[in-house]
């Protein structure tokens, strides 16, 4: 570091051989051999006994470095694909624009790259310079040249417990620094999601990033309009459920990268409602994730677009429309507009529907209705999705506690909240809140299923008309559905 001081202060430049690794043996670089995947040992030592180099390499790297767990480990060797797939019995050959084999080990899925070349020169390439294709093979020190950044360019060999890095990955992340390696300009050409990986390891890892590596992105942000929209979504997808999803997206905003992939998001995040609406789904995405938990991709995005959506009902509603089909007409609209930009999956799209439909019905709380939405299969993410619109203020709270009074009852008590409801509803303002007498439970701590769905009243506290416009509109959805199954 004393050393690297002196040069920056000098002018002088690392006069460093990328060629020829540094060489970190277990007291230097600390690396637990303990945290390596037995199946990634399987796979090197396989590679290795057969007459090739084989290294754990990039991220599972950096997070072994780090004391962080990692999630995957990817291995890079001089094999070739074919001889790859050769070695393992369960392993399959992938990719178009770069040839990886995937090996598997019961459900244990294990990348396996071939050192890439310098052969991206003379790759084919769109007009704008981003590669298309790249099957170029190369010596391990190329491999190393063609990474993203410095952090991710290091190599851990199992048997020799030794880290390889070309690059001066090792004092980036003593330094908490990201770094890309060669021209960022000529990089960020090649493959502009590097861009958006640039700003999820910043957020990610609580690194700052190098100036000469941020300096481009705003200028060069466009280019990601040119990558296929998938690789776009998977991107977003990982940056949204790395655990840092809120950091992310400020640091989006601050790079000026946000406007192609959620256009509008400045708008919401602007709004004091919107904001604290945004803030508070990813904050709870982020809680999820880092408590080992599962999390929905299609609830997160429709807590991202809910402020759209609900900007655009209001404008139908005012326009004369009535409010199911005007919801429906407003989800559309923002689901049109953030597939052509996210490629959504058609699942993830089906998921937002069910949540933002479900919101109305929460407003109805007479007859049977509340326990016709119990029933519905994605009830638990639309209720979660409530509680997060009346924490926000968006609603007043007592909805809220009436759904989670209403969800914990049983029997008799979930009788006694319907009259209450209805009641408050008939005089016009807030009744005194009665919370409910908690029916026992049976043995082995569930409730009578057929207490559960029981009803009080046949009505559902809809109006004729109600009902026909949402069974027009229902009717009118799974055509829709049916249509798109059919392409």
């Amino acid at each position: 570091m004393i050393k690297t001081f002196i040069r920056k202060i000098l002018g002088v430049k690392d006069q460093r051989d990328p060629t020829e690794p540094v060489i970190l043996g277990p007291d230097e670089h600390g690396i637990d051999p303990r945290s390596v995947s037995s199946n990634a040992i399987r796979v090197t030592q396989a590679l290795q006994e057969a007459g090739f180099k084989a290294f754990v390499v990039g991220g599972a790297v950096r997070d072994m470095l780090l004391g962080v767990k990692p999630k995957d480990f990817d291995i890079a060797t001089d094999a070739t694909p074919e001889q790859v797939k050769k070695l393992f019995r369960r392993a399959f050959i992938i990719g178009r624009r770069f040839q990886i084999v995937h090996v598997m080990f019961g459900q244990d899925l294990l990348e396996v790259t071939t050192f890439r070349g310098n052969g991206s020169d003379n790759a084919p390439k769109d007009e704008h310079g981003r590669v298309l294709r790249d099957n170029s093979f190369g010596p391990q020190h190329e491999d190393a040249a063609r990474r993203d950044f410095t952090i991710n360019a290091l190599y851990y060999d199992p048997a020799s417990q030794q880290v390889l890095d070309y690059h001066g990955g090792m004092e980036d992340i003593r330094n908490k620094l990201l770094r890309i390696i060669g021209v960022p300009e000529e990089r960020y050409r090649e493959d502009p999601v590097r861009m958006l990986r640039v700003v999820r390891f910043a957020a990610k890892l609580g690194f700052s990033i190098e100036q000469a590596t941020l300096a481009p992105i705003p200028v060069m942000a466009p280019l990601i309009d040119n990558v296929p929209a998938a690789r776009v979504f998977d991107e977003m997808l990982k940056l949204l459920m790395s655990g840092h999803a809120l950091a992310c997206l400020q640091q989006l905003r601050s790079a000026g990268l946000h406007h192609g992939l959620l256009p509008l998001l400045d708008v919401v995040l602007e709004q004091p409602i919107g904001m604290k609406f945004v803030t508070l789904a990813l904050d709870s995405t982020d809680n999820r994730i880092k408590a080992g938990k599962g999390v929905s991709p299609g609830f997160l995005f429709a807590s991202l677009l809910w402020h759209q959506v609900l900007e655009k009902w209001t404008a139908y509603v005012t326009a004369g429309e009535s409010p199911i089909p005007a919801l429906h007409l407003a989800a559309d609209d923002v689901l049109e507009t953030q597939t052509d930009n996210l490629a959504l999956q058609r699942r993830i799209a089906t998921d937002m529907r069910d949540i933002w439909a479900m919101q109305p019905r929460f407003e109805r709380r007479a007859g049977r209705a509340p326990y016709k939405l119990l029933e519905h299969p994605r009830f638990r993410a639309g209720y979660d999705f409530l509680l997060l619109r009346c924490e926000s203020g968006e609603l007043d709270m007592e909805i809220g506690d009436w759904w989670t009074d209403f969800y914990a009852a049983e029997g008799g008590d979930r009788e006694r909240l319907v009259e209450v409801a209805v009641s408050r509803e008939r005089e016009g303002g807030p009744a005194k809140k009665r919370r409910p007498r908690r029916a026992p439970r049976k043995a082995g701590g569930e409730g009578d299923a057929g207490d559960t769905m029981r009803a009080p009243d046949p009505d559902d506290g809809l109006t004729a008309e109600d009902r026909a416009r949402d069974a027009a509109y229902a009717a009118h959805e799974e055509a829709k559905y049916r249509a798109m199954r059919g392409k």
